[in-house]
């Protein structure tokens, strides 16, 4: 069988973390495009909170096994059944606007949780296994400036097909078509992730992934990652790193009119950016500093900002209340109104935290191991625990809580977090290189050519994966051959 080979920039990790920014943008992207149109989308606000409920409690129960699933079937095909759940909720949605079918985007929902567990845990591993350790912010940064530009468009596509009419109190048929379309994209473009072990990063090694994994190895795996006293430090972080969402969601759709509730989920997008490629290139990522000192400069920064944007938020909060959004004399903001002012910069910097609060955890998770496996488990406990706490965040939105109650418990949630984030922080190693073996692509090339072995004729499922320090009674890695 031929081996084909790809151009050396393509088997590059960042173009690998580039397509898989590109496949999130285009489906993960457009899901929040229409949650942050306020109300997920929907008219009906406890019936966009007990979808999204559901969702995240589906998401959170897949997430715990999501990892090991991920590493049992490839990313790859784990990217494209993550990619599924996205269309069906999107479409859910479209069908509640013309059908009335409420039992249908609760059911999507569910299945969107599945699958998104799985999409996440393959992410997570790409993202944080197949760059060097000095780029792994760069990483981050690059992909969630991807992935949030696909909520930036989106938000952009709705604003401007429902700007004219002044009001959106749900949205449009022509909306959900242009979703639709791009989501489809996004679930095609899965297939262009490289398998794992033709990527080589730029010092020459190759990133070791099997092809499968055995399910008593995932079970094992597991056991010792709940058993790590840094994973567990880790939960309140985790848990609070999507708490605020619902928050964030239930206020842009009680205060604000259809447009202005566009214009403020495009801001958001923008935030998000602006965000990621600042802690991402200029903090964690900064080469003059050791690595454990670029963390706590992550750590302080991202401490500052929850500090600073959520005391601005509650001085707004405290001037309003969930009642008031239902007197008969209550009028929605319209960023015309000179109430609105201020609001729109909230919304911005809502999402430059949230990207450097996100940013922190998964370098962390990433400063920790550079196994793929190992990293695939960890992005799924996170998901798990994330969406765990969204799900709670949704259920309170959904029975009424004020909205001083729901700020108060996102806030406090992040600002626990930060303390034992620090004690995680302080075990982080100036490199992981020591303890965990590497292979390069020429020794491989130089004992392919000593033992005559054609490079077409080394399979790719040969390839071992993870740790050669883990595996060192295995015998020798017979990773294949990649060109470079």
């Amino acid at each position: 069988m031929v081996d084909f080979k790809f151009p050396a920039w393509y088997t590059t990790p960042m173009a690998q973390v580039v397509l898989v920014g590109i496949t999130c943008f285009a489906t993960v992207g457009m899901f929040s495009a229409v949650s942050n149109l306020g109300a997920g989308g929907l008219s009906d606000i406890t019936l966009s909170d007990t979808s999204q409920g559901v969702l995240y409690g589906c998401f959170a129960i897949t997430g715990l096994v999501s990892g090991g699933i991920s590493n049992i079937l490839g990313p790859r095909l784990t990217l494209f059944i993550g990619t599924l759940g996205y269309a069906l909720y999107v479409g859910s949605l479209w069908c509640y606007q013309t059908q009335g079918t409420g039992w249908f985007v609760i059911l999507a929902g569910a299945l969107l949780g599945v699958s998104a567990a799985l999409l996440w845990s393959a992410q997570g591993a790409i993202m944080m296994s197949y760059p060097l350790e000095k780029d792994k912010g760069k990483a981050f940064a690059v992909f969630w400036a991807i992935f949030q530009f696909g909520s930036f468009i989106g938000s952009i596509i709705a604003l401007a097909i429902n700007i004219e009419s002044g009001e959106l109190s749900a949205v449009s048929t022509s909306t959900y078509i242009a979703f639709l379309v791009i989501i489809f994209v996004g679930v095609a473009s899965s297939f262009l992730v490289l398998p794992p072990n033709r990527v080589v990063r730029s010092d020459g090694t190759l990133v070791k992934l099997e092809a499968v994994s055995k399910p008593h190895e995932e079970v094992v795996g597991m056991i010792r990652l709940l058993k790590d006293w840094r994973m567990l430090a880790l939960v309140p972080m985790f848990f609070a790193s999507n708490y605020f969402y619902a928050y964030q969601g239930a206020v842009n759709a009680k205060l604000f009119d259809g447009p202005t509730r566009a214009l403020n989920a495009t801001l958001e997008g923008a935030g998000a950016i602006v965000g990621a490629l600042m802690i991402g290139y200029f903090c964690l990522d900064l080469k003059w500093f050791r690595r454990r000192t670029r963390g706590y400069l992550g750590l302080a920064a991202v401490s500052v900002m929850v500090i600073i944007v959520w005391s601005v938020a509650l001085a707004w909060q405290v001037t309003f209340s969930r009642e008031d959004t239902t007197r008969p004399d209550f009028k929605f903001i319209n960023y015309h109104d000179d109430n609105y002012k201020g609001k729109g910069a909230l919304y911005f910097f809502y999402y430059f935290s949230d990207a450097c609060y996100q940013a922190l955890a998964y370098w962390i998770m990433s400063a920790l191991t550079n196994d793929p496996f190992k990293l695939a488990r960890y992005a799924g406990l996170y998901k798990a625990l994330q969406s765990a706490g969204a799900a709670g965040s949704f259920g309170m939105d959904a029975v009424q809580t004020p909205f001083l109650n729901e700020h108060l418990a996102s806030w406090v949630l992040m600002l626990f977090s930060l303390p034992l984030a620090w004690l995680v922080i302080r075990t982080v190693k100036e490199t992981n290189y020591d303890d965990e073996k590497v292979v390069y692509v020429d020794d491989v090339k130089h004992q392919h050519a000593e033992e005559g072995v054609p490079p077409a004729a080394v399979r790719s499922d040969s390839i071992e994966k993870g740790s050669v320090s883990d595996r060192e009674d295995a015998g020798p890695v017979q990773p294949p051959f990649v060109s470079a």
